[in-house]
């Protein structure tokens, strides 16, 4: 039976790049965002499936696990990517935007490991949650970082939760990407999404009993 590869915010960036690396690696990819135009592309593309999903509801994450098991019957690797940023600033965005940012952040990935726990269990499975470098020392004035940070707890949490269940969990650090995560390009020769792609990838091709708990990835020319 195939591999099965489910992806949150899959639709641009890290999760699309990802998609297709798993693809390559003959995973069959279940993949989510809220926007699904762009996911049913790219699930064209792969020769995956595509379901909409805002991360922030319950109900949505246990249908997208839902789903997966009833098209393919199982999954293996569970990469909770969804995410976004905002300005840096105390004094800036707004309040909503504040509590989507959180939602999305630090509830949205831990509705995704609560919904996938069970089928990750059962095959021994793989779970990633995207952090930041950002997750790893404070940006002043940045509740994204404060998200970040979150993740990053929550990465050890789980794995220490999986602990003896087969399940590994891996959580990828990355630097500044050119992504559309940004508004504005970076002004240093960034990271591409493909790079954090290969990465997951290395996690997730180790021998059952080798979990790479952690993978901070950088530009060459990215000073902190």
């Amino acid at each position: 039976m195939d591999r099965v590869f489910l992806i949150t915010g899959a639709s641009t960036g890290i999760g699309a790049a990802t998609a297709r690396h798993a693809a390559e690696a003959g995973y069959r990819c279940v993949l989510a965002a809220r926007s699904i135009d762009k996911l049913e592309a790219l699930a064209n593309e792969v020769g995956g499936i595509a379901v909409r999903c805002d991360v922030t509801e319950w109900d949505d994450q246990q249908a997208l696990v839902q789903r997966a098991l009833d098209e393919y019957g199982r999954i293996d690797v569970a990469f909770a990517n969804a995410g976004f940023g905002g300005a840096r600033g105390f004094d800036k965005g707004t309040p909503e935007e504040w509590k989507e940012m959180v939602l999305t952040n630090v509830l949205g990935v831990a509705y995704t490991i609560r919904a996938a726990m069970q089928a990750l269990k059962d095959n021994k499975g793989h779970l990633l949650l995207t952090s930041s470098v950002a997750g790893r020392r404070a940006l002043q004035g940045s509740l994204y970082s404060v998200s970040k940070h979150a993740v990053t707890a929550m990465g050890e949490a789980a794995r220490l939760d999986f602990n003896d269940t087969g399940v590994r969990v891996t959580l990828i650090e990355p630097g500044m990407v050119d992504t559309p995560f940004f508004d504005n390009p970076p002004q240093i020769e960034a990271l591409q999404a493909d790079d954090i792609a290969r990465a997951v990838m290395f996690a997730v091709s180790q021998p059952a009993h080798v979990d790479v708990n952690e993978i901070l990835i950088r530009p060459t020319a990215q000073p902190t």
